[in-house]
């Protein structure tokens, strides 16, 4: 009867760090807009682009440190780096000065310098590439 009772108390102990442990990471989740994580990659993405680095160099920069100062018990994927980076950005303009054009460079656009080519229209229409192939991707772990 101790020993029935003992493994209860243990197996419901457990079951409460879980719980307590994933209400801690989906909280952390939604709080992305605040996250000083994310807004040290945006500070290092923006700040080096509009010093007129590359998107590749900026990228790799910004995603070390969103990767490694990350309190995530799982590494934080480039796709989900790109987006922390934009929401830093678009919740606070004011504090990445003239960042908004670099923004789509991390998400596939083609644009190295975060202005349009002289002959292309100021439109925003989608245009198929199909010289991509299907399995090749923006990032790659």
């Amino acid at each position: 009867m101790v020993r029935i009772r003992h493994r209860l108390v243990v197996a419901l102990s457990l079951a409460g760090l879980t719980g307590a442990g994933l209400v801690g990471i989906s909280a952390q989740a939604n709080q992305a807009s605040t996250d000083p994580t994310a807004a040290k990659g945006a500070q290092i993405y923006c700040f080096m682009r509009s010093n007129g680095n590359s998107h590749s160099v900026s990228w790799e920069a910004s995603y070390a440190v969103i990767k490694r100062q990350g309190n995530s018990l799982f590494k934080t994927s480039p796709e989900h780096a790109s987006v922390m980076i934009t929401e830093a950005v678009v919740n606070s303009p004011g504090d990445y000065p003239d960042c908004g054009r670099y923004l789509g460079d991390l998400f596939g656009a083609s644009s190295g310098s975060g202005q349009l080519p002289e002959n292309q229209p100021k439109t925003s229409s989608y245009e198929s590439n199909s010289s991509s192939s299907y399995g090749e991707q923006r990032y790659s772990y």
